[in-house]
């Protein structure tokens, strides 16, 4: 008796040692992030004393992803992390992750998994459970410069809606110096970086999407995704409203508040960051539309990691469940710009009062009920570079599109026939 009351007393004295988890993530938009989640591991910890995190961040994406798995083969203890949402193929493939709904097991946490927008949920399902929580998640929305628009003689609240506008008012937007030389461009959509992500874009204002639900069959050469190439291409080479050949991601967004071009296409990820340096008044709108609108959806997932023990899977879910609460979806929307990923995060007092008195943020939202998954197949790599050079070989002139996107979806067929 004595020695169990020694026992009990003794562990009174020295409390259990605190879970720690580790994860990484991606730095790939401007902005500052880092502080933004560090401020949320602080104050989940602030309210789980029991529990210690170290955030890894690892550059872009495809860093991020190499830097986990690597981490892991090596006996590295990461629990979770945030990463590119269409690397669920690959995570799968690598049997490193481990569906939530393995390990949400009360209705509270059965709730919660089917609290964010079902957009967002698509590039993180497979055969019917959830592997990917929405976290720091966009969709392609269009920025104008209303001053620009005024200048051209165009309404500076009435942004183009189709294909058609956009082409016919980039033109009236194209501004030349005394040497004829552009000094400012009608139009820009990035094509390094995440080329297949904005042509997407285009395909699904087509009326197509890229790939089917399972993963294991793409829809590159198909007539009316060759016709959303040729418009890109045409937007440079025959319109001449954007530069021919490639535009930059990583620039564009300075070439926009640095008034180079009048119009751009990116994440909406870019919202606040634009929103803080732009020097003139500017709009935000959904993608135009061709034959509908449409734009993927994009950015990060969280993923559990099976390399964990039963206690750190338990604290992980904890966190991702915290940091995912309507009110720091909120608030994470608000410092970022990403979309909020579920719609009661819209109805918080902070978000509501943010789009009311900012109403671009609601752009990205609102886009949703035309969005389709991001770009996301087995050999995921391998079928994305495929189309990101048949997108770059259009755009430079070195194949038509139709024989670029033949030679994309060939390539395509030969990696991805054995998983049919």
């Amino acid at each position: 008796m004595k020695k169990l009351l020694f026992a009990a007393l003794l562990a009174a004295s020295f409390p259990a040692k605190a879970v720690e988890l580790t994860f990484y993530y991606p730095i790939a938009v401007g902005g500052p992030l880092t502080k933004v989640v560090d401020n949320l591991v602080a104050g989940f910890q602030k309210e789980h004393p029991d529990v210690r995190i170290n955030a890894v961040y690892a550059g872009n994406y495809d860093d991020a992803r190499i830097k986990a798995l690597a981490a892991l083969r090596a006996g590295q203890p990461a629990q979770m992390s945030v990463l590119f949402s269409i690397d669920l193929y690959e995570l799968l493939e690598q049997d490193v992750i481990l569906p939530f709904d393995d390990v949400a097991g009360t209705p509270a946490d059965k709730a919660w998994l089917k609290s964010f927008y079902p957009a967002l949920m698509a590039n993180g399902t497979y055969k019917g459970k959830v592997y990917g929580i929405p976290f720091q998640r966009s969709t392609i929305v269009m920025y104008w410069n209303k001053e620009a628009f005024k200048e051209a003689g165009l309404d500076p609240e009435k942004p183009p809606a189709t294909w058609n506008e956009m082409a016919q008012m980039a033109r009236k937007l194209v501004k030349k110096d005394a040497s004829g030389n552009v000094s400012r461009w009608g139009v820009m959509v990035p094509s390094t970086g995440y080329a297949y992500w904005m042509f997407q874009a285009f395909a699904r204002e087509n009326g197509q999407d890229l790939m089917n639900r399972e993963g294991n069959q793409t829809n590159f050469a198909h007539a009316d995704v060759v016709g959303a190439l040729q418009y890109w291409v045409d937007l440079g080479k025959k319109l001449k409203v954007m530069p021919e050949g490639t535009v930059e991601w990583g620039t564009l967004r300075q070439s926009f508040t640095e008034g180079k071009t009048a119009i751009m296409w990116h994440t909406t990820g870019n919202l606040t960051a634009v929103k803080d340096t732009a020097r003139f008044p500017f709009g935000v709108a959904m993608l135009p539309a061709s034959k509908q609108r449409g734009s993927p959806t994009g950015g990060g997932n969280w993923y559990l990691f099976k390399k964990s023990t039963p206690a750190e899977r338990k604290a992980a879910l904890e966190f991702i469940k915290w940091v995912t609460a309507p009110e720091r979806t909120a608030e994470w929307s608000i410092a970022t710009g990403y979309v909020g990923t579920r719609p009661d995060a819209y109805e918080t007092p902070k978000l509501k009062e943010y789009v009311s008195g900012f109403p671009q943020a609601a752009v990205a939202r609102d886009q949703l009920k035309f969005a389709t998954a991001e770009l996301s197949t087995f050999q995921t790599g391998r079928v994305r570079k495929a189309l990101d050079d048949a997108i770059q070989a259009a755009l430079t002139g070195g194949k038509s599109p139709a024989d670029a996107l033949k030679a994309a979806q060939q390539e395509s067929e030969r990696l991805l026939k054995p998983y049919r």
